[in-house]
């Protein structure tokens, strides 16, 4: 237990740890793939970006009235389940260096929230549960990303959990100011946070997602005047990852008013019906590959294919070939943009050097049940050491890097998975997407913000993937079921 002797300022316990899990992306996440960063490098690291961690140390420096106390953020791109020993050596430093400080007043602990383990499906609420085991009874207060999966234990060990409003993602920085707001209300005493919480049977995907325009976008909005009114504390909907087969997924509303449980649960209810009564229209409009070829054949531009049954933002292997295999197939003569994850084609490239040539299979390597293999022959246009900026200001490590042609197909082949989700990615290896007529995102919306303005059209494409829109075609074993669009006739009554 922390001492909690008397200091002339609040310290205020700073964590991360974000990874986002697909259980269908037979590729593990091992510790090795995480970004870790100590101490009072943390700010060295976040500060100046776009990031949860930096709003909330923004929030509480300019305060002047707390000290921010960094332990260690953990991040990794998207993948597979984290293994066992892994996810027990990244949990088990990341409590040590919590267990260190002293003398602590309250918590602010950044989560993605559906991450899974091998044996561990609710790494987050394992935690902030083991937090909570140490500092007693003191504020803890969370952020999650909207496809957190929520899990009785994250509840029961946090006093608030603030989730994003943005899909795409774009107020990572505006929930860390929410969180810490929310964090100081807590250690002034002012505020006595009530929960209302309602689990819906439903997974959800698709363009009504989109908050700016969206039904879901609507839900949202009833969530925002919740918090801008008088005793609303914080709102959201989290739909989950639909991709993380665990015993909780599903989607859940939640409502923290003051001291108010009987307004927060009929703020919730409504909440809740209004999701379930849109639940059709939360199912993704797909386009088969030959129509999306046949589609940009027949654009005057740029088109954007969204990728997003392999897209590494939600947990995908990153090695999947359809699309290029689609194009050969199909005869397109436009210039491609496209993105694999091939580390033995890197290697081959690095071997043979700038402006050499080779043949080689690529693809399939991670996810081999799902996808073959393709020969090609390629030139090697340049080569890089992998470390880009993503547009939030972050870092992103793809290992190396081979910038390859094959034919009117260029590609940017990486040894491991990153998010393929800006045009940063592409543009810090030397490739302009402008300059392309099809650009491949592995992504489902989250390339949005980037692409709408320079884009002719968009078109999310159906192929295979571990990350699929598709769910039917997606092997489920322990969601909670029924579970719609997953089953027939769903009941759900509040």
């Amino acid at each position: 237990m922390i001492n909690q002797a008397h200091k002339d300022m609040p310290r205020i316990l700073l964590a991360d740890l974000k990874q986002e899990t697909s259980t269908f992306n037979p590729a593990p996440t091992p510790y090795d793939m995480f970004r870790i960063v100590r101490g009072t490098e943390i700010f060295n690291q976040f500060i100046d970006t776009r990031t949860e961690l930096a709003g909330a140390i923004d929030v509480l420096r300019d305060s002047g009235d707390y000290a921010c106390v960094p332990t260690m953020a953990a991040d990794s791109v998207s993948g597979g389940a984290v293994p066992t020993d892994d996810l027990d050596r990244l949990l088990g430093e990341l409590l040590a260096t919590i267990r260190c400080e002293s003398e602590i007043d309250g918590c602010l602990i950044v989560l993605h929230g559906a991450m899974a383990g091998e044996s561990e499906n609710d790494p987050e609420g394992y935690l902030l549960e083991k937090i909570r085991e140490y500092v007693g009874d003191i504020p803890i207060v969370a952020t999650i990303d909207l496809h957190a999966i929520l899990t009785d234990r994250m509840l029961k060990n946090a006093d608030i959990i603030v989730p994003y409003h943005t899909y795409p993602h774009v107020d990572q920085y505006e929930t860390g100011m929410r969180a810490a707001h929310n964090l100081i209300a807590l250690l002034s005493g002012n505020i006595q946070p009530e929960l209302a919480r309602i689990k819906i049977p439903m997974l959800v995907r698709g363009d009504e997602l989109l908050t700016a325009t969206g039904k879901f976008g609507e839900a949202i909005q009833m969530c925002q005047l919740i918090e801008e009114s008088p005793g609303g504390l914080v709102a959201g909907v989290n739909i989950g990852n639909a991709f993380t087969d665990v015993p909780d997924l599903r989607t859940n509303v939640i409502v923290y008013r003051d001291a108010d449980r009987a307004t927060a649960e009929t703020e919730a209810a409504e909440i809740a019906d209004f999701m379930w009564s849109n639940r059709e229209s939360f199912k993704a409009k797909l386009m088969s590959l030959p129509d999306s070829i046949e589609r940009a054949t027949n654009v005057a531009g740029m088109t954007v294919f969204s990728d997003a049954a392999d897209a590494t933002a939600s947990g995908a292997s990153g090695d999947s070939n359809e699309i290029i295999k689609g194009i050969l197939e199909h005869g397109f003569l436009g210039k491609v943009l496209v993105s694999v994850v091939d580390a033995p084609v890197v290697q081959r490239a690095v071997e043979v050097g700038v402006d050499g040539e080779f043949a080689m299979p690529i693809g399939g390597q991670l996810d081999p049940q799902r996808f073959t293999p393709v020969e090609l022959p390629f030139e090697v246009v340049s080569l890089h050491d992998g470390q880009f900026q993503y547009e939030n200001g972050m870092l992103g490590k793809a290992g190396t890097t081979a910038v390859l042609k094959s034919g009117s197909i260029t590609l940017l082949v990486t040894s491991v998975a990153v998010y393929v989700v800006g045009q940063m990615v592409y543009t810090e290896h030397g490739l302009q997407p402008r300059d392309f007529d099809v650009v491949v995102v592995k992504s489902p919306n989250g390339f949005r913000p980037y692409y709408e303005d320079i884009a002719a059209d968009i078109v999310a494409v159906d192929v295979a993937g571990s990350t699929s829109a598709n769910l039917q075609s997606l092997p489920y074993k322990h969601c909670g079921r029924p579970m719609f669009p997953l089953d027939e006739d769903v009941e759900f009554s509040l």
